[in-house]
Protein backbone atom coordinates (compact mmCIF):
# COMPACT_ATOMS: atom_id res chain seq x y z
CA UNK A 1 0.00 0.00 0.00
CA UNK A 2 1.60 3.16 -0.96
CA UNK A 3 2.15 5.95 1.90
CA UNK A 4 3.18 9.68 2.12
CA UNK A 5 4.30 11.47 4.55
CA UNK A 6 2.44 14.13 6.41
CA UNK A 7 3.62 16.17 9.09
CA UNK A 8 1.93 16.76 12.30
CA UNK A 9 2.44 18.58 15.34
CA UNK A 10 2.90 17.17 18.75
CA UNK A 11 4.24 18.80 21.53
CA UNK A 12 5.00 22.21 19.45
CA UNK A 13 7.24 19.22 17.91
CA UNK A 14 6.78 18.28 13.61
CA UNK A 15 6.79 15.11 13.00
CA UNK A 16 7.01 13.42 9.80
CA UNK A 17 4.55 10.29 9.44
CA UNK A 18 3.76 8.26 6.70
CA UNK A 19 -0.05 8.23 6.03
CA UNK A 20 -2.17 6.20 3.55
CA UNK A 21 -3.58 8.55 0.67
CA UNK A 22 -7.07 9.79 1.43
CA UNK A 23 -6.15 9.63 5.39
CA UNK A 24 -4.51 13.08 5.60
CA UNK A 25 -6.96 14.80 7.24
CA UNK A 26 -8.21 12.22 9.69
CA UNK A 27 -4.50 11.70 10.60
CA UNK A 28 -3.91 15.55 11.25
CA UNK A 29 -7.71 15.32 13.13
CA UNK A 30 -6.09 12.75 15.47
CA UNK A 31 -2.67 14.21 16.08
CA UNK A 32 -4.65 17.92 16.89
CA UNK A 33 -6.81 15.60 19.40
CA UNK A 34 -3.60 13.85 21.18
CA UNK A 35 -1.48 17.07 20.95
CA UNK A 36 -4.65 18.51 23.07
CA UNK A 37 -4.75 15.79 25.13
CA UNK A 38 -1.01 16.18 25.97
CA UNK A 39 -1.26 19.77 26.98
CA UNK A 40 -4.50 19.38 29.45
CA UNK A 41 -2.68 16.66 30.91
CA UNK A 42 0.34 18.27 31.50
CA UNK A 43 -1.84 21.46 32.65
CA UNK A 44 -3.15 19.16 35.36
CA UNK A 45 -0.20 16.68 36.03
CA UNK A 46 2.32 19.30 36.32
CA UNK A 47 4.72 16.71 34.04
CA UNK A 48 7.24 17.85 32.53
CA UNK A 49 8.94 15.00 31.12
CA UNK A 50 7.94 14.21 27.73
CA UNK A 51 8.26 10.97 27.37
CA UNK A 52 6.40 10.42 30.86
CA UNK A 53 3.52 12.29 29.41
CA UNK A 54 3.44 10.69 26.82
CA UNK A 55 3.16 7.14 28.56
CA UNK A 56 0.52 8.63 30.36
CA UNK A 57 -1.69 9.85 27.73
CA UNK A 58 -1.24 6.42 26.16
CA UNK A 59 -2.59 4.49 29.05
CA UNK A 60 -5.36 6.86 29.25
CA UNK A 61 -6.43 6.12 25.85
CA UNK A 62 -5.75 2.84 25.67
CA UNK A 63 -7.94 2.30 29.16
CA UNK A 64 -10.67 4.38 27.10
CA UNK A 65 -10.49 2.47 24.19
CA UNK A 66 -11.34 -0.91 26.81
CA UNK A 67 -14.22 1.00 28.51
CA UNK A 68 -15.15 1.58 24.82
CA UNK A 69 -14.59 -2.19 23.67
CA UNK A 70 -16.83 -3.43 26.69
CA UNK A 71 -19.94 -1.04 26.52
CA UNK A 72 -20.00 -2.43 22.50
CA UNK A 73 -19.54 -5.92 23.85
CA UNK A 74 -22.26 -5.26 26.25
CA UNK A 75 -24.73 -3.76 23.49
CA UNK A 76 -23.86 -6.35 20.62
CA UNK A 77 -25.36 -9.15 23.49
CA UNK A 78 -28.38 -7.00 24.66
CA UNK A 79 -28.94 -6.64 20.63
CA UNK A 80 -28.49 -10.85 20.08
CA UNK A 81 -30.68 -11.36 23.68
CA UNK A 82 -33.42 -9.06 21.77
CA UNK A 83 -32.99 -10.19 18.46
CA UNK A 84 -32.98 -14.42 20.15
CA UNK A 85 -36.32 -13.03 21.91
CA UNK A 86 -37.86 -11.50 18.99
CA UNK A 87 -37.18 -14.37 17.18
CA UNK A 88 -38.92 -16.58 19.47
CA UNK A 89 -41.63 -14.45 19.63
CA UNK A 90 -42.07 -14.22 15.51
CA UNK A 91 -41.81 -18.23 16.08
CA UNK A 92 -44.51 -18.37 18.38
CA UNK A 93 -46.82 -16.12 16.31
CA UNK A 94 -46.38 -17.73 13.45
CA UNK A 95 -47.25 -21.25 15.13
CA UNK A 96 -50.31 -20.09 16.81
CA UNK A 97 -51.17 -18.47 13.04
CA UNK A 98 -50.58 -21.85 11.30
CA UNK A 99 -52.69 -23.63 13.43
CA UNK A 100 -55.81 -21.65 13.71
CA UNK A 101 -56.26 -22.35 9.75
Amino acid sequence: MNTQPVEIKILDRLVRVNCPPGQEQALKDAANEFDQRLHRLAERTKVTNTEQLIAIAALNVCHELNDAKQALETVEDQVKQRTALMTAQLDKAVAVQGSQK
